[in-house]
């Protein structure tokens, strides 16, 4: 025989538990649900791996003693009220649980079944004095819980002496039976059926929250590039240009290149001119744009170049290469796909426009009908 435990245990609601259940299923389990089909009603037996235990004292401190046996203890009759139980652990893990607690102490039962006996002592005393019991007075009722291991058997009132133990006798035999296997399997099917419809409908939420309050196509939710940095700056730009088709989203990105050079001041240069032509006719760029290294070296040689200055999109920084900021928008407007390459485009243009970018957006609604 081990001695888990021997003291006191602070009780509410005149109860506690005793819990071992797979991780992932901590779901709260019901007072008509624990004891349903049982002739006891102290030892809530009815859910696997869980057992729902009564106290005649509704809210204080009682006394508890736990113990675990090899074999079948003898019992001893100074025990007013005596229920079995079956009860098989669901995991390695078996605590006993003061209602709205963390765990009082750990079972370390193994993963077989046992036999439970929930015994009482003074049960009507401790109703009748519950008053002076909350004032500070020592616990009138004392509990016993002894597991050992055993088959499977119904529940049984070993012993029944207190009038508030057989309150509870009558309550549980008034239970319908419990679920089936198949019932409890349905249950936990429709409840996390349930729990991941929440969770869906949660992800939806924030993901609206993220672009403006209606949730993106499938497309935009997959276009990567510079979506998010120009949804920030416009929320409702990228269902617009998603909204417009490949047709339009090639043209606006071809646009806002062309915007983005003429505000950088490139579109005059002689050797970006050709470029800037080869992308409307949607053929391969021209040297030194066939590769983006090549165009950086010639645009820091090249004194013809303009280099001025704009401060950040969001207007925090100054000192801004404005041209570096819009290079880019030509290679943009070249992706292979019509709607990424446009809002990239957008997103370079807005770079060089700096705090000034609401007018380039301005601009693209009126020029292709945007909302």
């Amino acid at each position: 025989m081990r001695t888990v435990y021997s003291g006191e245990l602070h009780v509410a609601y005149g109860q506690f538990y005793v819990e071992s259940r797979p991780e992932g299923e901590a779901e709260s389990v019901g007072l008509p649900e624990s004891f349903a089909g049982q002739a006891g009603g102290l030892c809530g037996a009815a859910v696997p791996g869980h057992l729902f235990l009564i106290t005649s004292l509704h809210t204080g401190e009682v006394g508890l003693t736990v113990e675990v046996h090899d074999t079948a203890p003898p019992l001893d009759d100074s025990w007013e009220d005596v229920v079995e139980a079956a009860f098989r652990p669901a995991s390695g893990s078996t605590v006993v649980m003061p209602w709205g607690d963390g765990p009082l102490v750990s079972l370390d039962l193994p993963v077989t079944d046992h036999r439970v006996r929930y015994c009482g002592r003074d049960m009507d005393r401790a109703r009748e004095e519950e008053l002076a019991i909350l004032s500070g007075e020592a616990a009138a009722d004392q509990y016993l819980l002894q597991f050992w291991p055993a088959a499977p058997r119904p529940d049984e009132i070993v012993k029944r002496t207190a009038g508030a133990a057989e309150y509870w006798h009558q309550w549980a035999r008034t239970l319908p039976p419990p679920p089936s296997p198949a019932e409890r399997a349905e249950a936990r099917r429709l409840r996390a059926q349930e729990q991941a419809r929440a969770e869906a409908a949660e992800q939806q939420r924030l993901e609206a929250l993220e672009w403006g309050g209606r949730l993106p196509s499938q497309a935009l939710r997959d276009v990567g590039g510079n979506v998010a940095g120009l949804r920030a700056l416009d929320c409702d730009l990228p269902h617009a240009v998603d909204a417009a088709g490949p047709a339009a989203q090639r043209s606006i990105a071809r646009w806002a290149a062309h915007r983005a050079y003429t505000e950088a001041g490139l579109n005059g240069v002689e050797w970006i001119a050709p470029a800037l032509e080869a992308m409307d006719r949607g053929d391969e760029l021209p040297a030194p744009f066939d590769e983006l290294r090549h165009d950086w070296d010639r645009f820091f040689a090249d004194p013809a170049v303009p280099h001025t200055l704009v401060d950040s999109i969001d207007g925090s920084r100054e000192g801004f290469l404005k041209q570096a900021m819009a290079v880019p928008a030509l290679f943009d407007a070249m992706g292979p796909v019509p709607l990424r390459a446009a809002l990239d485009a957008l997103y370079a243009a807005a770079a060089t426009y700096g705090s000034d970018h609401p007018r380039l957006f301005d601009e693209v609604r009126r020029r292709f009908s945007l909302p």
